[in-house]
């Protein structure tokens, strides 16, 4: 085959190819090239000679099509497990997003992601509302004297030239404007200024006399119960867990004597550190940032990070997430480290997508938080100063990345990973440099800050970073404290 053509048919399936593999593949048969392509994990950004001599050999196992100057020398394999067994609590894989992508982009997939949206959240909204019937927006009942109430995906939001809130709510069988009057119940009214574009909300009200318009006289909201019991009331877990994210290793800014402070002070009773994402600073996530890296090489970053996370006491066991600065793919949600990256560090540390939810005897739900600047950007009265506002949001919505095609680039998977079905004991996330924990009915927020002094970047939106902090959080009395390592 020409090499245009294989370079097209790695593209188009999402990955790169190694020019040497690309070499290999030009005297290959198509099928092999078909085979490759369908074996290959999600998580492989480059293509590399390993690939197709693995599936090569499981097609043909008598046959060596490498020749001897390309032999592979073998790799480490990474033997990190689903659930860990040593002392104290397992590490166990809830959720998580590796290996089980579907997306290649064709428009049926964004229908299939909204609609699982849709269903999932609409299905918590009707266990709230009550006993009053749901109705369908194009199949409702047309008596505009009784209360009606519908469920629906905010579609739109506008302000009337009165001053009121019209939000426009699409469901599968239509749209309908829903009226929240500035003067009749100021509550609601301010309850509406906090409604979000593509969020899933109940609406009880009455129709106008034409049938057209709906005037709201409650909103709800999909909400996790107010007794919620957290994962201590069904066993007793033990040990402590420190949350930290944002290390950015490779950047002039991190800070390296902070880290080994807060490494010298991990102790015996300490049982998991979590790492919410952007592990190093990456190449070429901002403009010009090859300006501000002290190492310019992924790869190096990566090697350098290892050797920091290596140093770490061996009896903690660490779970690592990526996030936006992280060479994983940009698109949310992200899957695990690759394994060229993956086989840099010890071999017992967990790997796993963003975002992930995994059981240490707590249910941590962990999301690198990318998804913030939306909501902060969309909500009065939220700051990057305070991130436990947009975080509480993300458990009162039940969804993580509520806004499509805002700043984050979300994969239209054919499921909504970021629904938040099964209600975490702790949330985690980073991604905004702030350090902020709150408790949200039970749940405890934990944003865990970052490793890296102030950037350029930040100087320039006057953004203050909260560096070089770590949560501590005893695991049997979800009582926390907040350590200092500058």
């Amino acid at each position: 085959m020409e090499t245009g053509e294989i370079v097209q048919m790695f593209a188009e399936s999402g990955f790169q190819i190694d020019p040497l593999a690309l070499d290999l593949m030009k005297t290959s048969s198509p099928e092999l090239i078909h085979d490759v392509l369908k074996s290959i994990d999600s998580s492989v950004m480059v293509v590399g000679i390993e690939h197709i001599k693995h599936q090569a050999q499981k097609t043909s196992p008598k046959t060596d099509i490498l020749p001897e100057k390309t032999k592979v020398i073998p790799q480490k394999q990474d033997v990190t497990p689903s659930k860990v067994k040593s002392d104290g609590n397992p590490v166990t894989i809830l959720k998580d997003i590796t290996n089980q992508s579907t997306c290649i982009g064709e428009y049926t997939e964004f229908v299939h992601y909204f609609r699982d949206r849709f269903s999932s959240l609409g299905d918590m909204l009707r266990k709230r509302m009550g006993a009053r019937p749901i109705e369908s927006i194009k199949k409702r009942n047309m008596d505009t004297r009784e209360p009606l109430s519908i469920i629906g995906m905010v579609l739109d939001i506008r302000t009337s030239a009165n001053g009121h809130k019209l939000i426009e709510v699409e469901d599968t069988t239509g749209t309908m404007p829903v009226l929240v009057h500035k003067e009749k119940d100021k509550e609601l009214f301010e309850l509406a200024k906090r409604i979000i574009l593509d969020e899933v909300i109940g609406v009880t009200g009455t129709l106008s006399s034409d049938g057209s318009l709906m005037f709201a006289n409650r909103i709800t909201f999909p909400d996790i119960p107010n007794n919620q019991g957290n994962t201590l009331n069904a066993k007793k877990p033990q040990g402590k867990a420190v949350f930290i994210s944002d290390i950015h290793v490779g950047s002039k800014t991190f800070l390296e004597d902070s880290w080994l402070k807060f490494v010298e002070w991990l102790g015996d009773d300490i049982n998991y550190l979590v790492i919410a994402g952007d592990v190093v600073d990456g190449i070429g996530v901002f403009p010009n940032q090859d300006k501000e890296l002290a190492i310019s090489d992924i790869y190096e970053q990566y090697e350098k990070a290892a050797e920091y996370l290596n140093a770490v006491p061996g009896h903690i066991k660490i779970i690592v997430s990526p996030g936006n600065h992280d060479a994983v793919r940009q698109a949310e949600p992200q899957p695990r480290f690759p394994e060229k990256i993956t086989k840099l560090f010890r071999n017992d540390i967990t790997f796993v997508g963003n975002p992930a939810m995994v059981d240490i005897g707590v249910k941590v739900l962990i999301y690198h938080g990318r998804s913030m600047d939306d909501i902060i950007a969309s909500i009065p009265g939220f700051s990057y100063g305070d991130p436990s506002k947009p975080m509480s949001e993300m458990l009162k919505l039940r969804h993580l990345s509520p806004i499509y095609g805002g700043r984050v680039s979300i994969a239209p998977e054919l499921k909504d990973h970021f629904v938040i079905d099964t209600i975490p004991d702790i949330l985690h996330c980073g991604h905004v440099h702030t350090v902020g924990v709150s408790r949200y009915k039970g749940v405890l927020t934990i944003n865990s800050g970052t490793w890296q002094s102030q950037t350029e970047f930040q100087k320039k939106m006057n953004l203050q970073p909260m560096p070089a902090k770590a949560t501590v959080v005893d695991l049997s009395s979800m009582e926390y404290s907040i350590m200092d390592f500058n």
